[in-house]
């Protein structure tokens, strides 16, 4: 990923981004070209590893030996962003439409875990951290033992052994403060998803 040093980020910000994004786009390279899905994931706390599952139906982890290699992609805010929205155009005409967006990209290979125990654990791991914040949180025992069993065998587990991170938030730092401020009021009386850029250039001062 190509990352100017004005949006350049830490890594404790990089993995804030996994965190807030809560699944990712997992790319790898097969015998038929690059293949794609898209998952939930469970970093560990040592950053050292992420956690997941996909369907056993799917082909995507029949191509994936030991030592894959693996892109995973995060994003965690993303919004266009119109040349009206900068005040200094009337002095500057010379802009053009942008993106503002807030990614990062975790390089790591690959391990299969076709095994219940261990992806029961990944399922009740998953289920324990999103379900945290809500009031009563939903659990795997909620439903019968009998279909929870059921759907086990019906997923594969995998492991991502991580080898780097890079993240990159661009969200008009280029900009006279004049337009990045404008953007940033624009945006928070806009979408949702406007709006969860506003709130992330209310940080990046």
């Amino acid at each position: 990923m190509y990352v100017p040093p004005l949006f350049k980020i830490d890594d404790d910000d990089a993995w804030q981004i996994v965190h807030d994004a809560g699944a990712a786009m997992l790319v790898i390279a097969t015998e038929e070209g690059l293949d794609s899905v898209y998952v939930p994931v469970l970093p560990s706390e040592d950053r050292r590893t992420i956690r997941f599952h996909v369907a056993r139906a799917n082909p995507w982890w029949r191509s994936v030996k030991e030592g894959t290699e693996v892109l995973a992609l995060f994003l965690a805010a993303s919004a266009y962003v119109s040349p009206n929205l900068y005040p200094s155009r009337s002095e500057s005409p010379g802009v053009v439409p942008t993106w503002n967006y807030v990614a990062c990209e975790v390089r790591g290979r690959l391990r299969v875990h076709d095994d219940l125990e261990w992806t029961s654990n990944q399922v009740h791991d998953l289920t324990d951290h999103f379900e945290a914040n809500n009031s009563p949180p939903w659990r795997v025992e909620d439903s019968p033992a009998e279909y929870i069993g059921h759907q086990l065998t019906a997923i594969v587990g995998l492991e991502i052994d991580v080898d780097s991170i890079q993240g990159k938030a661009k969200l008009s730092q280029n900009r006279p403060e004049i337009d990045h401020d404008n953007v940033r009021e624009h945006f928070a009386q806009g979408s949702w998803a406007e709006q969860n850029v506003a709130s992330r250039m209310n940080l990046d001062k």
